[in-house]
């Protein structure tokens, strides 16, 4: 069995510290704001925020099945320098 060092440990319980400060963060930004909820959004506050979110869920698909479609037909080989090159 693997035996677990004094510094896995610390870096173990340092990533937990930082999560819970950051969990705590945000919660407390949460509560803090929860009283400001008293001014409604406008019809075009609604719209632009559906067709930002849209739009950016758009650009993000596309770009994804881009790379994709480039990975698989080969465009990248090219620029990759540490691939094994095939003997002509």
């Amino acid at each position: 069995m693997r035996s677990i060092k004094l510094g896995q440990v610390l870096l173990v319980a340092a990533l937990f510290a930082m999560l819970g400060l950051v969990a705590f963060g945000i919660a407390w930004a949460w509560d803090a704001t929860n009283g400001v909820n008293d001014v409604p959004m406008e019809a075009n506050g609604w719209i632009a925020l559906g067709l930002g979110s849209f739009f950016s869920l758009l650009i993000g698909c596309g770009l994804m099945a881009l790379m994709f479609f480039s990975s698989r037909r080969g465009y990248d080989e090219a620029a990759d320098p540490f691939r094994n090159k095939e003997p002509k």
